[in-house]
């Protein structure tokens, strides 16, 4: 039988400065946004992180694309 991979869901994260360390070096942490329709295209995925980049007061470093799948035996 072959397994195969069945894309489940598709979310994006975007690292967003949260402070400094003890050296003074920026920090990241990272924002979510779930529901990205698993079909979605990764250039107008990367176009809404810079859009919501665009109205952050912090800074950004880098954007994530999550992809969960489910391995089914078919």
């Amino acid at each position: 039988m072959a397994v195969n991979k069945v894309l489940n869901t598709t979310s994006f994260a975007i690292e967003v400065e949260s402070g400094t360390d003890k050296t003074g070096a920026k920090t990241y942490s990272k924002k979510t946004f779930s529901g990205v329709k698993t079909n979605a295209v990764p250039q107008n995925i990367y176009d809404v992180a810079e859009a919501i980049k665009g109205v952050l007061s912090a800074g950004t470093r880098d954007y994530y694309l999550n992809e969960a799948s489910k391995l089914v035996n078919s």
